[in-house]
């Protein structure tokens, strides 16, 4: 077996705490910081007194307090391959892409077709290409998700306390107000305004991971309201919709209106094929949905809105559904 490529054993790491990194567990911080370093073995030099904390030996709940001192012992640390660089035209696109920014928080607007990160297969995700893009910026991790084909509204935060924040305010009710544009197929219901059905994971025969309802799934509402209808020859109805989710499950704006029997334009997973393909002999199509306004209230002492506008393809497709040809 050919042996993992290693870097040079390097020599001990001496770190203080600052307030942002507060906190969190010793282990954790171990975990964030040596990435490289199998988990067995930061356990073993936490366990072994080879990490000390202002000269003492810490247990793995330890946390972490502004101030610390911690010696971190020499470590071999495997070489990973080098993060791809952003190409000229997508570092120029993701440079005008930032629709706001203060000391701990951006939101960016991720064009469809870029995964939030790399793995699977992706090499190169929104985050790792705006760590290069703004290198001026130390600490740059996302605080929530989109799927690789929407696009609209991301936030990465610029601290640590603005991440753990921005989480605790996502998950609680009322916090995050997130809403969408979604085109769907056929005429969407008046009195469908609210959609309360338990989403469920599941994973497929060829691997493949798919979103259900099913009773046994998480419980799952969002929020529907109609923004404007199109009827176009060959295609039939269409309505663009606004959809606000309630709660935060993978594909649920999706697999809501595919239960609702309105899934969405362009969703090679949860769509129509039929009126997919229609539709891409007019012009080229994607997945009709974009993240278009966040508003976080209380943010910084008021009330903060970001709104995205759409991008040129999904406008480009309802300027042909308006002119109905």
């Amino acid at each position: 077996m050919q042996e993992e490529s290693q870097s040079p054993k390097p020599g001990a790491q001496w770190v203080t705490i600052d307030a942002d990194s507060a906190g969190q567990r010793i282990d954790n911080y171990l975990l964030t910081r040596l990435k490289g370093v199998p988990k067995s073995r930061i356990y073993r030099i936490l366990r072994k007194g080879e990490v000390r904390i202002n000269k003492a030996r810490v247990k793995p709940e330890y946390r972490l307090q502004s101030g610390d001192l911690i010696r971190i012992p020499p470590l071999r640390l495997a070489e990973r391959p080098p993060v791809p660089v952003p190409s000229q035209s997508l570092w120029h696109c993701l440079s005008n892409a930032i629709l706001f920014e203060d000391e701990g928080l951006m939101v960016v607007n991720k064009p469809a077709g870029i995964a939030v990160h790399g793995g699977d297969g992706v090499s190169l995700g929104l985050i790792e290409a705006m760590r290069q893009v703004r290198s001026d910026c130390p600490y740059l991790e996302l605080v929530h998700r989109l799927d690789k084909e929407t696009s609209g509204c991301v936030m990465l935060a610029k601290k640590r306390s603005r991440l753990r924040a921005l989480q605790a305010f996502l998950r609680s009710a009322g916090g995050v107000d997130k809403r969408y544009c979604a085109l769907v197929v056929g005429a969407w219901p008046e009195k469908a305004v609210l959609v309360d059905a338990p989403l469920l994971r599941m994973e497929l025969a060829d691997g493949n991971r798919i979103v259900k309802v099913k009773p046994d799934g998480k419980p799952s509402q969002t929020q529907f309201r109609i923004l404007e209808r199109f009827q176009l020859p060959g295609v039939g109805d269409l309505t663009l919709v606004e959809a606000k989710p309630l709660t935060g499950r993978t594909h649920q704006i999706r697999v809501h209106a595919q239960y609702l029997g309105h899934p969405l334009v362009g969703d090679s997973k949860y769509g129509r094929d039929d009126i997919n393909r229609s539709l891409a002999a007019k012009l080229p199509l994607r997945l009709c949905l974009h993240a278009a306004q966040l508003a976080i209230p209380g943010h910084e002492g008021g009330d903060l809105v970001v709104e995205a506008p759409l991008p040129g393809d999904f406008a480009s497709l309802l300027d042909v559904l308006r002119s109905g040809n």
